[in-house]
């Protein structure tokens, strides 16, 4: 760590990328610098933002600046802090590494470089005794990591389940309360700036997925990669599956659930999920984010808020660097990894969970005992079964939902492979996890 100086000299920032959160960040900075140093006890000075385009218009931001050369700007012996807002991996995993290398503490909000390669930085920091912080890469301005990271750490944490996304929250709500398809709810997150050109992050859960290896790291102590989440996005929900939620008094989100099992290992996955409505995560509306704990002492608690944006974003990562700031001016360096439980992960068909079944099947007398039967060959219990009777035809079919009581997920997956293979039941067989232990 580089040497503290107990003066008014200015702690110096260098910031890494100026999009709408970087250009916002950088905005707080210039215009509340008396309010951030009465916090601090040292002003802080803005002296230097990388970005990949100099020509490109920053309103409000000093084109002196500006430059190309991030690897330049971060291993400037002057620069105390630096603010990492490119997103990806590389080069802000070098750039990061560089920084901490030349003695600066790190502020992230780069969710997809921490699940992938977390350990690494982390590593780095502590041998250098710097610090590094990252509320921002998950759930936005919901401040999440540092309870986790330090409001909870003499508790034992027992289940992290969060709405960490956006993009698919809103989908999934507009889907409940208007009825319109996926299709066409993607579209019109798409023209309201919620959902990007290329959803593909968003809807096929990559981004909740980066964000539950985080959430699991934290609250069980141990190192979870990306790698390690099993993964399901929402493109296959359908108007159908919206209301059989309905009609069992459920909604459809999209979940990140991070559990530990009974064998003591870690249960992350992130899946569209029916959560009943007694339960707090099935009010979370439109863009919104939330994130639910249940740990041994303190019980229940709920954090909610905007999870993207530029301005809840940068509130984020102004109270990291706030944080870090402090820490500078006091000589000190807040909490490192936390990995020391080294948990394994449970493979991904040893989790647990209750599910929903919807299958088409002939509506002929003893087709329900031999589904039944499959479902009991696998010894997956049945709680309750619900039939749409066809109209009586010939060849006519009845639409058929089952929900299960908690069972192993490649048990419930060999009970649909067999469920195939009979005569009775047609193609497209749907199932989705429900929440509730």
């Amino acid at each position: 760590m580089k040497d503290v100086i107990a003066t008014s000299t200015p702690l110096k920032v260098a910031l890494l990328g100026c999009g709408v959160v970087g250009s916002q960040v950088a905005r707080i900075l210039i215009t509340q610098a008396d309010e951030l140093r009465a916090r601090i006890g040292r002003p802080l000075e803005l002296v230097g933002i990388a970005v990949r385009d100099l020509a490109k218009d920053r309103p409000g931001i000093d084109r002196a600046l500006l430059t190309t050369d991030g690897e330049e700007l971060v291993q400037r012996a002057d620069v105390d802090l630096v603010i990492e807002l490119l997103g990806g991996i590389e080069p802000a995993r070098s750039l990061i590494l560089a920084a901490i290398g030349a003695g600066a503490s790190v502020i992230t909000a780069n969710k997809a470089l921490l699940a992938s390669d977390g350990g690494s930085i982390y590593a780095a920091a502590a041998e250098q005794g710097v610090d590094v912080y990252y509320e921002a890469a998950v759930a936005g301005a919901i401040p999440i990591i540092r309870p986790l990271r330090e409001s909870l750490v003499g508790d034992e944490v027992l289940a992290v389940k969060g709405i960490v996304n956006g993009t698919t929250n809103f989908i999934l709500d507009k889907m409940h309360t208007a009825g319109e398809s996926f299709p066409d709810v993607l579209a019109e997150a798409q023209a309201l700036g919620y959902a990007e050109a290329d959803p593909t992050a968003d809807v096929e859960g990559h981004d909740a997925a980066a964000k539950a290896a985080i959430l699991a790291s934290l609250a069980f102590h141990s190192r979870v990669r990306l790698s390690d989440v099993d993964r399901e996005g929402i493109t296959g929900v359908t108007l159908a599956d919206i209301e059989a939620a309905r009609e069992m008094g459920c909604v459809i989100k999209l979940l990140a659930d991070c559990s530990l099992s009974p064998d003591g290992s870690i249960a992350v996955g992130v899946h569209p999920t029916m959560v009943p409505l007694s339960h707090p995560l099935a009010s979370i509306p439109g863009a919104y984010n939330a994130v639910f704990i249940e740990s041994r002492y303190a019980g229940r608690l709920m954090f909610m808020g905007p999870g993207a944006g530029g301005s809840p974003t940068a509130s984020a990562v102004l109270g990291d660097l706030v944080t870090a700031a402090r820490n500078r001016v006091r000589g000190a360096i807040g909490p490192g990894e936390s990995a020391y439980s080294a948990r394994g992960i449970t493979p991904s068909g040893e989790a647990r969970s209750r599910y929903y079944v919807s299958l088409l099947v002939e509506d002929e007398p003893g087709v329900l005992a031999k589904v039944a039967a499959c479902f009991a060959a696998h010894g997956v219990s049945l709680q309750a079964v619900r039939q749409d009777a066809g109209d009586g035809g010939a060849g006519d079919r009845a639409r058929l939902g089952v929900r299960t009581h908690t069972a192993r997920d490649a048990d419930v997956r060999a009970t649909l492979a067999e469920l195939e293979q009979l005569p009775e039941v047609g193609p497209g067989i749907t199932v989705m996890r429900v929440e509730g232990r």
